[in-house]
């Protein structure tokens, strides 16, 4: 897919060629300027005139006239150098590679060094090279039929470097790849509807991740999640005829198995919100209440390609929440894996009762840190609306560590408060150790102190993705549907985490 090449060689045949502009009086330097004489100095006069334009994100295209062996070129704006950061020069390339694409090309070339600058060297600009074109170029296939149409796609890229020595960009450029790709990978998980996506399905993937990255794999079925007492899990699933799944996922990158960090997906394949049941406008789209699970997935099939020097447990709870003769109501009692009893309030508020039980069963198989992330509540898309996910946390060390992460990643997150008081709304029953639901003020934060209980006292981060997990627009990085977000931060997280002094 990609090809990284020294010598910088304009007589080289592509089917386009692309140039980054920063906007500087000397645009045209160096091996540029070279390009630029080809041309009479006719480009630098088109930057002059505005055709050709400097300013951040913008796309100006120029047919070569057989001067050069590309027979386009791509000038992509990256604007003023010093407020060019690596997060904008992401979306500068996924811009590019949308336009690229809808221009059906299937290879075309990129000079790697016309996007550097002094803050960004060009390893970090290969990084961010290959991981947007993995991510804007993403599409969910659906099930519509096919054309018999033969379909061009951008498949290679030359990409050209005299600066930096090729190995270690071509290296950049398989990280920043896989990134995208874990990524892109979760997105068509959360794509896919429910009829065609059980748990059941999700085990099955689980499996062959496994196999693949020689992971250690646990699913439980429900006679084993009966055995343990997993009463919170099992009364989500009670009302439906799929049986439930708890998947686990382990990867041992120390020599013993200390300091491992849990990451906990909720995998709600469709939530129909049983008796307390949602709006007929509200519950479609619930085949997307598994987008933390395939997060975690995601980012476990990073982990996987980049083989980072920490132990990893994944656990995902997996089932739909579906309304029948047997399923569960509000005003029952029921018991989770850690002995606490929960009074259910509110049928719909069901991930954080299957989050109860994967959270036990986190630390179960040692986890000493945990993270988990999940579709949870509306609430969260009220308080900091549909770009920024909702953290909580016990511990600030912990959750700085998730923090930088998602600074790194580009996936904005903000972090929610969690006072004694909520967790005392959680606590509020007459009859159970715990609510599930103890009314709408505060519903993201009450939601996550609920989590926070089966937590206890291991350090411990909740991420609530119910506004970002999905978007109804395209953007520069990647189509209208799932977004996969998380599953990058989740990614940098285990491979930055430093342990805890105890």
């Amino acid at each position: 897919m990609f090809h990284v090449i020294k010598e910088f060689d304009l007589a080289t045949v592509h089917e386009g060629l692309v140039i980054g502009l920063l906007d500087k009086p000397e645009k045209f330097s160096g091996s540029l300027a070279k390009l630029d004489t080809q041309f009479n100095g006719q480009l630098t006069e088109l930057v002059k005139s505005g055709d050709i334009s400097a300013k951040l994100k913008s796309i100006s295209k120029v047919h070569s006239f057989g001067k050069i062996g590309s027979k386009r070129i791509w000038f992509v704006g990256l604007g003023k150098e010093k407020d060019l950061t690596f997060d904008k020069l992401k979306e500068s390339f996924g811009k590019l590679f949308k336009d690229v694409k809808a221009s059906k090309l299937e290879e075309t070339a990129i000079y790697l060094d016309s996007f550097v600058t002094e803050k960004l060297d060009g390893l970090d600009a290969a990084h961010a090279l290959s991981e947007a074109f993995a991510l804007a170029t993403y599409q969910f296939e659906g099930y519509k039929q096919k054309s018999n149409e033969p379909e061009r796609k951008l498949e290679n890229l030359t990409v050209y470097s005299e600066a930096f020595v090729a190995e270690d960009v071509q290296v950049s450029l398989t990280v920043g790849n896989v990134f995208g790709q874990g990524t892109n990978s979760a997105r068509t998980l959360v794509n896919i509807p429910g009829n065609l996506l059980t748990a059941t399905d999700m085990a099955n993937y689980a499996v062959n991740l496994a196999s693949r990255y020689e992971f250690e794999v646990e699913i439980l079925d429900k006679t084993e999640i009966e055995k343990l007492g997993m009463g919170a899990f099992l009364a989500v699933n009670q009302g439906s005829t799929e049986p439930p799944k708890m998947i686990v996922l382990k990867y041992q990158g120390r020599d013993e198995w200390t300091d491992v960090i849990g990451l906990v997906g909720k995998g709600i394949t469709f939530d129909t919100g049983g008796y307390s049941i949602k709006t007929k406008a509200g519950i479609v789209g619930m085949k997307t209440d598994m987008g933390g699970a395939a997060a975690v997935l995601g980012a476990m099939e990073i982990i996987g390609e980049t083989r980072p020097e920490q132990n990893v447990v994944a656990v995902i709870p997996s089932t739909d929440n579906m309304i029948s003769g047997n399923a569960f109501k509000p005003d029952d009692v029921i018991t989770s894996m850690s002995g606490k009893t929960i009074e259910v309030l509110n049928t719909d508020a069901e991930g954080r009762l299957v989050l109860a039980d994967a959270v036990t069963y986190a630390k179960h198989h040692g986890a000493e840190y945990l993270v988990d992330i999940a579709t949870l509540t509306g609430g969260v898309i009220t308080a900091l609306g549909l770009h920024t996910t909702g953290a909580m946390t016990n511990h600030e060390f912990l959750y700085e560590q998730v923090l930088e992460a998602s600074m790194e990643a580009g996936e904005q997150m903000w972090q929610l408060p969690l006072f004694e008081s909520e967790k005392e709304r959680v606590r509020n029953s007459k009859v159970a150790d715990l609510n599930n639901s103890p009314g709408s003020e505060g519903h993201a934060i009450v939601a996550g102190a609920f989590i926070g209980e089966f937590a206890e006292g291991t350090p411990w981060v909740h991420l609530d993705i119910a506004g970002t997990a999905t978007t109804s627009k395209a953007y520069d990085l990647g189509p209208a549907g799932a977004t996969g977000v998380m599953t990058r931060t989740l990614a940098l997280f285990v491979e930055r985490f430093e342990p805890i002094e105890k």
